[in-house]
């Protein structure tokens, strides 16, 4: 589709809101420097580093490992709620039980009946073009749009952040953007804001990791909003300090100021306080299966969405990881990160008895995209299945991945780039997500982008 007809047709869907001019906070009239497309965004960062040969295309075990049946090589699509594809026929490893003595013998149903690929556009070859290909600077740009050569470990970005770019120029507020984290290692929290000196903090988004709110540390310190003594209960005051000192890796420091307003911080609260509830009524809308951390991630996501309808919500998933030392494991991880995809998408589009999310049903854009990818040849590890194991060093290949998106106002089945024909760069969500709500011009005028960074409306 021609982007001037792509953009019309979007554009309709919003027009009954355009009518009336609106300022922001800073002062700044008709702050929408371009009609957006909807009114949510959902970025879902499949991570931990997935090959291409596995992904999009396909080659389950006939790639990495070599594998053929009687001459026919064993290929196949484990990720049938995002891609269209047949199934792998032989050696199923990536499912959750075993049948006839073969571990992972039962896949995980469908379901979405529509692979996203036939819903939305795929970009099938997407290049990590600058940098080394780890997984905190593959974040870091995701949600920056700079590959930010120069950032090291337990360093915040060094240019802004779509967050902050949304805050600034859109006028949204704290709880409107989220970054869900699946843990707090590393340097994941510290991805809801830049140290970039115009934007920072009072710009940032609210980060949040359920495995520790709502694991054993929530369960100690947050569950019941419980108050302690200062002179009878100083160790629990003690522990509870170090607890959020970790949680935002801030070493003692005071933690940061998001700018929730009062009101905000009440809302939070009280979630946070339901939500405690909805888990031990076993009324949280998880994904059907739920044997790793990234598919309660989700769950917990859903969660946040239906409570604060956030204009942005960025989830990370990174079990695919487990590809350094088992490709066992790595398939049974892609498998279940394309069931938490689906599951994600069908929640908005379809959950609470089929009413969807309200407000976020038919207004919501999804995006879909690895942090980077793995490299064509094996490291010397072997796993359980006698199978090679892969790294991400930097090679060629680990610089492949793929983006997905999906939503009102885009066009299903379609497919662009290829392999001879690579067609996007990693650092080009944030432009994407700044068009979709509108301050594409904003964020573009900055001039802190990757000099390759394009919002993908403009590649199609």
């Amino acid at each position: 589709m021609k982007r001037r007809s792509f953009i019309k047709k979007a554009a309709l869907t919003t027009v009954g809101t355009m009518g009336i001019p609106y300022i922001l906070p800073s002062g700044r009239l008709f702050a929408t420097t371009n009609p957006p497309i909807a009114e949510h965004v959902v970025l879902v960062l499949f991570a931990g580093g997935v090959r291409q040969q596995e992904s999009v295309a396909q080659r389950y075990l006939s790639d990495s490992q070599g594998l053929n049946i009687q001459g026919n090589p064993v290929e196949g699509n484990i990720m049938y709620n995002m891609l269209t594809g047949a199934v792998p026929e032989v050696k199923i490893v990536y499912g959750t039980d075993s049948v006839g003595g073969q571990p992972g013998g039962l896949p995980i149903s469908p379901i979405l009946e529509t692979p996203l690929d036939q819903q939305g556009i795929l970009f099938p070859e997407v290049r990590f073009s600058s940098g080394g290909t780890g997984h905190y600077t593959g974040l870091s740009t995701a949600v920056s749009g700079n590959y930010g050569l120069t950032q090291g470990l337990q360093n915040r970005p060094p240019n802004p952040t779509i967050f902050e770019y949304l805050r600034r120029f859109g006028g949204m507020k704290g709880t409107d953007l989220w970054f869900i984290g699946n843990g707090i290692n590393n340097s994941t929290p510290l991805l809801n804001y830049s140290a970039h000196p115009n934007f920072g903090s009072q710009y940032g988004a609210n980060f949040f990791a359920p495995n520790i709110t709502f694991g054993s540390p929530g369960d100690a310190f947050l569950k019941g909003a419980k108050i302690y003594h200062p002179e009878e209960e100083l160790d629990p005051m003690r522990e509870m300090r170090a607890f959020l000192n970790q949680s935002f890796m801030q070493e003692g420091k005071a933690i940061p100021n998001l700018n929730n307003t009062e009101e905000e911080q009440e809302n939070i609260k009280a979630f946070i306080k339901q939500t405690f509830e909805k888990r031990d009524n076993n009324q949280i809308e998880f994904p059907l299966v739920t044997d790793n951390g990234d598919l309660e991630t989700i769950g917990y996501a859903t969660e946040v969405m239906k409570h604060f309808k956030p204009k942005l919500t960025v989830v990370n998933m990174s079990a695919s990881d487990s590809c350094h030392s088992s490709f066992t494991d790595y398939l049974r991880a892609m498998h279940r990160s394309d069931h938490a995809v689906g599951h994600l998408w069908n929640t908005i589009q379809q959950g609470n008895g089929g009413a969807g999310i309200p407000g976020m049903k038919n207004n919501t854009v999804m995006l879909v995209m690895p942090e980077h990818g793995r490299n064509a040849e094996p490291n010397a590890i072997t796993d359980q299945n006698d199978w090679f194991s892969f790294d991400h060093d930097g090679d060629l290949n680990s610089r492949r991945i793929f983006t997905m998106m999906v939503g009102p106002g885009i066009d299903g089945n379609l497919k662009i780039g290829s392999e001879a024909n690579p067609v996007g760069d990693a650092s080009d969500l944030v432009p994407t997500i700044a068009e979709i709500l509108g301050i594409k011009n904003d964020v573009m005028g900055q001039g802190l982008l990757h000099h390759d960074a394009m919002s993908l409306f403009d590649r199609i």
